[in-house]
């Protein structure tokens, strides 16, 4: 005997054998398929059978897609981001008068007939026949149902969306199988909870909790009998019907779902009466979706988050399948972002860099020892017009950065003076230091091929009162070209790689840093997170902490929250910890009375070092004390803009520098981040006195440690980079006086050279 469902009807064997009978006339209906003989029929009904027995058994439902919700280390809301905005909800938090109408309009026998409704494709067959086109289809809530999950599972790949909802009767042949299997398992009430939290109704709304909040502003569960059809008869054509934009078509497609409500008896025409004379009531919230919309200027912090959710191994073995977890949403992502790191980030931003400068400025906050980003923003907001940018100057390109990160001048010296002092030089190392010299040649690489300087070039330094000899803390504090160049002669290019290995200093592309004593001054692109991170070693005696930005992640799966493993930061030793108490003491001296002194910080002990490069294009600060560290770059992102006689944040500068502007807005940006926490202490080393200041101007400039340039001596073109990137001419100008006078650096980088994500003719840079 066939199987009887329970509650009577049909079996699934029964209603296959039914179905069989009339599915090549429901394709022919539903699809406007034309069958004008007989024979045809039969020929396709055979087929038919075939590929109904050839389908799987079962239907595979993926998970909905749903929203998901970014939060800050206090649990605050940045962003909500999905691929389909929708919040899936019960039964019984959906307003009856919604179950009602969407059943009254679009399958008023739901609850007569199974997975087909024959009354109604024989029904549609007749009446398409008379007109003599396809004017009404038979398709039940079921099969609408069905077919929204081959929608689902098809997601944003519009060839599968297009496989998906084409109108063959292959498809339609699939679809009907399947809905028989789904009557027989869920049953009526759960195919239409389904079918509410599945349906598209405009507005980027899927799922009627997330139109009723899009066009009320208010919960499924609330809706009034008016608003329940408004909702109802969007359904069958999101954009002819949307009440948004044509008010008039909306309302009149409202009023026949309410005499449908009455005509089948949901409601008395009294009632349906006095609905249609109520005005729509339309309370529309906007699309409010993505990280354009992230609070507190974190739109680019959202952005990170991203990427780094859909660039990690522990999120899945493959991008595709990162992406689709990420897209399926449903995930509520509590971020490290401190919110009161944050808005200091975005204060100091403001108050020094207005958003229609020539330049942009940059900022990056990460906790020592435990590599949780803080607080990340810059000038420019995070936008698509004028002034705006989606590209993020904090993070490497990988992660959405504008190109291969910013030269960095001489905030990259603190990581030859770690080297060093790994290698067992002392604290009080002193070399000649002269103003002008020949470059030591060969310097030893970590393989068997040193660096030779075949053509003889010399360097020099910003001015000539800069004459050694001097020790580290001097060098340090001043910024002297030819100390560190020595100093990379006397150990090797291999213990700074090997250290800024340690400190995962890696450029912007991803690349690690050339052997190449061009790296001594900071001439590679690195970005403001690496070297906040790699500052935040020092912070933390020695230990590297790799950056995080995610605390943890739960994701809805059915009605239950499950926990998703999350990347760890990853703590390791960097350097001893006597070598990072001393370079500590160094940094701190330079805050104290050196080239940093306007970015100290006059409440706590700080340390830090600053950096600007060729033709002032790029201007650091990097600093740090025991509980935060920060990176600060100001600059174009097209590196075309050199700093001079030039309005930043209204104020005018004739020259700038690390201290002057990036210095002040770290000052100001940790000042806020720290108000209130812990005063923590530095531990410092003993580092004798040097000689007597031989004087020099409050600048930093690396002159020269971009690329090029050629040996001059007086016009400062001939500096460090043109000695190993060898050919263009620096073009700086005079190398400036002492006292108070800012010289200016005289390296230049080829066209194109920074430029990164390049169009493949040498002008990708874009900001």
């Amino acid at each position: 005997m066939p199987k009887k469902r329970s509650g009577g009807g049909l079996s699934p064997t029964q209603q296959a054998a039914k179905f069989l009978g009339v599915s090549v006339l429901a394709g022919a209906v539903l699809a406007g398929i034309a069958l004008p003989a007989v024979g045809a029929l039969g020929l396709a009904a055979k087929g038919s059978v075939e590929s109904f027995d050839e389908l799987p058994v079962s239907l595979k439902t993926p998970p909905l897609s749903q929203r998901t919700t970014i939060l800050d280390a206090k649990g605050d809301q940045i962003a909500s981001v999905y691929s389909r905005d929708r919040t899936v909800v019960d039964l019984k938090d959906i307003s009856p008068h919604m179950q009602k109408a969407i059943v009254a309009i679009e399958d008023a026998r739901f609850y007569q007939h199974g997975a087909v409704d024959l009354k109604g494709v024989l029904r549609a067959l007749n009446r398409n026949a008379q007109s003599g086109g396809v004017t009404e289809g038979a398709s039940t809530l079921t099969q609408q149902y069905v077919k929204n999950v081959f929608v689902e599972e098809a997601g944003d790949d519009a060839t599968k969306v297009a496989q998906a909802t084409q109108q063959t009767l292959g498809r339609k042949i699939k679809e009907l199988k399947y809905a028989i299997q789904v009557e027989e398992e869920l049953g009526k009430k759960k195919i239409l909870e389904n079918y509410l939290n599945i349906t598209f109704f405009g507005q980027q709304a899927y799922g009627v909790e997330a139109a009723s909040q899009r066009y009320f502003s208010k919960s499924a569960k609330d809706l009034k009998l008016q608003e329940a059809a408004l909702l109802a008869g969007i359904v069958q054509s999101p954009s002819r019907y949307d009440p948004v934009n044509d008010e008039a078509e909306a309302t009149k497609r409202r009023n026949i779902v309410l005499q449908r409500m009455a005509d089948v008896g949901d409601v008395s025409q009294a009632e349906a009466d006095e609905a249609k004379e109520a005005p729509l009531g339309l309370k529309v919230r906007k699309p409010n979706n993505g990280c354009i919309t992230a609070v507190k200027g974190a739109g680019f912090f959202c952005q990170y988050v991203e990427k780094v959710f859909l660039s990690d191994p522990v999120f899945g073995k493959n991008r595709e399948a990162r992406a689709k977890i990420w897209n399926r949403g449903g995930l509520t992502i509590t971020t490290t972002l401190d919110p009161q790191a944050q808005e200091s980030v975005q204060a100091s931003l403001k108050d020094h860099v207005n958003q229609d400068d020539k330049v942009a400025a940059a900022t990056t906050l990460v906790e020592p020892g435990t590599g949780k980003i803080l607080g990340m923003g810059q000038s420019k907001p995070y936008g698509y017009g004028k002034n705006e940018t989606e590209y993020n100057y904090s993070v490497d390109a990988a992660y959405g950065g504008s190109n291969f990160g910013f030269p960095t001048g001489s905030t990259f010296k603190p990581f030859v003076a770690a080297a060093a002092l790994e290698e067992g030089r002392p604290p009080t190392q002193e070399y000649p230091s002269p103003y002008e010299m020949e470059y030591p040649s060969p310097v030893q690489t970590c393989d068997s091929k040193p660096w030779t300087n075949l053509n003889g070039e010399k360097l020099e330094n910003e001015a000539e009162s800069e004459r050694g000899p001097y020790r580290l803390r001097k060098a340090m504090e001043l910024s002297v070209n030819t100390y560190f160049v020595q100093m990379v002669a006397d150990i090797g290019l291999c213990p700074v790689v090997n250290i800024t290995d340690k400190l995962q200093v890696r450029q912007g592309n991803g690349d690690k840093l050339p052997e190449t004593p061009s790296v001594t001054l900071g001439s590679i692109g690195l970005s403001p997170l690496t070297m906040a991170s790699a500052y935040a070693a020092f912070a933390s005696r020695g230990m590297y902490c790799t950056p995080i930005a995610i605390e943890s992640i739960s994701q809805k799966v059915g009605g239950e929250q499950k926990s998703l493993e999350v990347p760890k930061s990853t703590c390791s030793r960097a350097m001893s910890e006597q070598t990072a108490d001393t370079i500590n003491t160094l940094l701190q001296g330079v805050v104290d009375s050196g080239t940093g002194k306007e970015a100290g910080l006059t409440n706590r002990q700080s340390a830090g070092k600053t950096g600007t490069t060729d033709e002032r294009r790029n201007a650091w600060f990097v600093g740090y004390t025991p509980n935060l560290s920060g990176a600060v770059w100001v600059g174009s992102a097209t590196q075309k803009v050199k700093m001079r006689n030039i309005y930043i944040g209204g104020q005018y500068h004739d020259l700038v520098y690390g201290g002057r502007v990036p210095g002040p807005i770290w000052r100001d940006a940790m000042n806020g981040a720290l108000d209130g926490k812990p005063d923590e202490n530095f531990n410092t080393v003993d580092i004798p006195e040097d000689k007597p200041d031989r004087g020099r101007g409050d600048e930093d400039d690396d002159g020269g440690e971009n690329g090029n340039g050629n040996g001059d001596g007086n016009n400062g073109d001939g500096n460090i980079g043109g000695l190993i990137g060898g050919g263009n001419n620096g073009g700086g100008n005079n190398g400036g006086t002492d006292g108070g006078t800012y010289p200016t650096p005289s390296f230049s980088i080829p066209e194109g050279w920074w430029q990164g994500q390049s169009n493949g003719n040498g002008t990708g840079g874009r900001g």
